[in-house]
């Protein structure tokens, strides 16, 4: 019976069940918490308010919140729960993303590429595997989607398969985020990346605290990993705007003598300059 409404209690829940959901999500989001819950997830919708610096506002802890709900998210899409991935959040006070052919890398992850005769063809999208959802200007998690494209822009067993990075959970893929290896408790003080779609252009990974601003290479060079620098600035950002690479690096002879190095980077502290997305 889930006793309280927050992410992790509604997590943990969804691992001791075999399905349906559908009930017990009712039951949480009938919960007398329930609509100042959802009026403290609004607090994120917009960006300008540093509302994550503020703990009288959001701050750190609602930063937390929305990396235990995107887990709640990654739970409903490993089956065939996308109703109750939608009455869910739909609920919450997101909207489902409208999906034009044209593939654009905030909106879209790339579930599987169709590789194209072509080199050069471009990325298109075929089809969406499950939407995504948007909390105002907020993105909360992209569409999985099913692309066409020549290797020279995505490349089948790579942009479908190298580790997904800032994601905790996918069927299909290695992932990436900062709350593996750490202890039952520890590891739900992770932060949710925040990415937003303004008026005045796309921010991406606005609240990390370590971000550099303005930096081509995403930041000083000194800071980056042996694996990192050999990575070229192109790849550094098509990794921040993926959240994975799309294409073997152009250093994979001398990656190779770093046995993992896909799940050992740390993109987690990059930044584009404003303006840059």
């Amino acid at each position: 019976m889930i006793t309280a409404v927050n992410a992790r209690t509604l997590y943990e829940w969804l691992l001791d069940q075999d399905g349906p959901y559908r009930d017990g999500i009712d039951r949480w989001l009938a919960a007398p918490e329930a609509p100042r819950y959802r009026d403290r997830l609004r607090t994120a919708a917009v960006h300008g308010s540093s509302w994550w610096t503020d703990e009288a506002v959001g701050g750190p802890d609602l930063l937390e919140e929305l990396h235990a709900l995107g887990r709640v998210a990654d739970v409903l899409l490993l089956g065939p729960q996308l109703p109750d991935y939608l009455r869910l959040f739909t609920a919450l006070g997101m909207t489902p993303v409208e999906h034009p052919t044209r593939f654009d890398p905030f909106l879209h992850e790339i579930v599987e590429v169709e590789q194209a005769e072509d080199p050069r063809a471009p990325i298109e999208v075929l089809d969406v595997r499950w939407p995504g959802l948007l909390l105002g200007e907020l993105l909360f998690t992209r569409a999985g989607v099913r692309v066409r494209a020549g290797a020279a822009h995505a490349e089948r067993g790579v942009a479908d398969r190298f580790p997904l990075y800032w994601t905790f959970r996918r069927t299909h893929r290695p992932t990436r985020d900062l709350s593996q290896g750490w202890g039952g408790n520890s590891q739900w003080r992770t932060d949710f990346r925040l990415d937003y779609r303004t008026a005045g252009g796309d921010r991406l990974n606005v609240a990390e605290a370590g971000a550099v601003d303005g930096r081509p290479d995403l930041g000083p060079y000194r800071d980056l990993s042996p694996e990192e620098r050999l990575l070229t600035a192109a790849e550094r950002r098509e990794l921040l705007r993926h959240r994975s690479l799309l294409r073997t690096p152009a250093a994979a002879a001398e990656l190779a003598a770093f046995p993992g190095w896909e799940l050992e980077l740390f993109p987690f502290e990059w930044r584009l300059p404003d303006g840059e997305a």
